[in-house]
């Protein structure tokens, strides 16, 4: 009886422990130790709460206001990002190219689009609302097909607190360049209290800062994030340190005098007694200041105490360096200093830093551009070439230097695989012209030489007098002179 008491019993403790599984926590904690999660360790007490500082209008506008570095961070970016303009790849001639840039200059489109990025990295969003003559009823869809020459009036640049909300019906066509995003926004006079204007999506250019999760993305009204909010606490340490050491400073150099019973003056004598010693006090101080000699009575003692200010400009070099990292900006554009340290130059940081402008100018930029280019190309030309594209100059150029080392190497590479006869000469030929954009050579080989050089290859030339004949290089690369190549000299590249 016992016996099958114990296996109900068990079977009853299996079918409990089914319903009401243990709750694992995958953590290390030591209790003993104090270290650990769920004890009383001071890594433990951190907390990150949420802040959304993007949505503090009043703190964003005083610190961009008032900090320089601030506004660095703001505008470094977005400066970098249209200092090299878009390049348009298309037939189109030279006057056309002129006129492009005459209507550009007009609407002043790269201030304003620089200006968008701008309030979009400092509040979070904002939005350029494009203006076509003619077409006043910003509520209708943009129709491209009906804009007329001369037509186009440039942008209206709002931020996200100036006016421009955002309504809840959102777009629902996945074709749509802005899907899941509001299909409207609405124009409102605060002050005044009336609505200025319902704009249909299609008319909009947005500017965002830093990019949100969908959840967050809707609680801020479909905006992204203050690009300050990321760099807030550090441009907090940064400001405070500055203010620190330029507070030491004044006490670089301090006096102390010893005076026998200051306590009992300070603490029991009368006002009077008080009075003449603050008077005494104040006409050395003025007698120190500009004679630098202080006078005291026989018997006093006068200390002189100086600060030493070692290891405070490594401190002010990290938190620097920080604040640098938070805003994706080299130490030496955003603070305008020259690198430091043995050897330093700062080009790998320059050239990584031009490399990132290069993704945004391809993945922010591009979209804004192409929006804009095919309204501009209709109130310029009235068409839109069937060709036209658009591309962005390369932040880092090389120097002479590094271009003549680049077209020497790739030179010396392609004669190496000509001359073991595995392209022939026009092959060599094409190679070497398509280089051209790169390194500013060979653009001058004709299709005729081209042409000219099929199916010759380096050992049927070989019993000419000349074997690099015919591969329309120039004279220092075909062995004419002291820095060429001899004939039977081994090519560094081909061994």
């Amino acid at each position: 009886m016992s016996r099958k008491r114990n296996i109900r019993r068990t079977r009853a403790d299996t079918l409990q422990s089914k319903q009401a599984p243990v709750m694992m926590m995958d953590a290390f904690s030591n209790p003993a130790a104090r270290i650990g999660y769920g004890t009383l360790d001071l890594l433990q007490a951190t907390e990150y709460p949420m802040t959304r500082l993007t949505q503090n209008y009043q703190l964003l506008t005083s610190l961009y206001r008032d900090n320089w570095i601030v506004q660095n961070i703001i505008a470094t970016i977005p400066n970098d990002m249209v200092r090299k303009w878009y390049e348009i790849k298309s037939s189109i001639d030279p006057e056309q190219m002129n006129q492009m840039t005459r209507l550009e200059r007009q609407t002043q489109i790269r201030k304003k689009i620089l200006l968008g990025m701008y309030w979009g990295r400092l509040y979070g969003g904002a939005a350029g609302v494009i203006l076509i003559k003619g077409q006043n009823d910003l509520s209708q869809p943009l129709d491209v097909d009906a804009v007329m020459p001369g037509s186009f009036l440039g942008i209206q640049l709002l931020d996200r607190w100036n006016g421009i909300y955002p309504e809840a019906e959102l777009v629902l066509d996945p074709e749509e360049p802005n899907y899941g995003l509001p299909a409207y926004y609405t124009i409102r006079d605060d002050e005044a209290g009336r609505l200025v204007a319902r704009v249909h999506h299609s008319r909009i250019i947005r500017f965002v800062g830093r990019e949100l999760p969908w959840m967050e993305q809707v609680t801020e009204l479909y905006w992204g994030e203050s690009e300050l909010e990321a760099i807030y606490n550090e441009v907090v340490r940064r400001d405070n340190v500055a203010g620190n050491i330029a507070a030491l400073t004044f006490r670089a150099n301090i006096n102390y005098m010893e005076t026998e019973g200051l306590d009992q003056l300070l603490g029991t004598a009368n006002t009077e007694m008080q009075r003449r010693f603050y008077n005494m006090m104040a006409a050395q101080s003025v007698m120190e200041s500009n004679f630098g000699t202080r006078i005291i009575n026989k018997g006093d003692a006068i200390h002189n105490t100086q600060y030493t200010f070692t290891g405070l400009s490594d401190v002010y070099d990290r938190i620097m360096m920080d604040v640098a990292g938070a805003a994706r900006t080299p130490v030496t554009k955003l603070f305008g200093r020259s690198p430091a340290g043995l050897n330093a130059t700062g080009e790998s940081d320059m050239q990584n830093y031009y490399d990132y402008i290069d993704g945004l100018r391809e993945t922010e930029l591009r979209s804004i551009v192409e929006r804009l280019l095919p309204i501009m190309a209709l109130s310029a030309w009235g068409n839109v070439p069937d060709d036209m594209d658009i591309d962005f100059p390369p932040m880092w150029t090389p120097d002479a230097k590094e271009i003549a080392e680049i077209a020497e190497r790739k030179t010396n590479a392609v004669l190496a695989v000509y001359q073991n006869d595995l392209i022939d000469s026009a092959t060599v030929q094409q190679e070497l012209q398509a280089m051209s954009d790169e390194t500013g050579m060979y653009s001058k080989i004709s299709d005729e030489s081209i042409e000219a050089g099929k199916g010759q290859t380096y050992t049927s030339s070989h019993m000419m007098a000349d074997p690099m004949a015919g591969l329309g290089l120039p004279e220092e690369l075909n062995g004419d002179d002291e820095g060429g190549l001899e004939d039977g000299e081994a090519n560094p590249a081909a061994g």
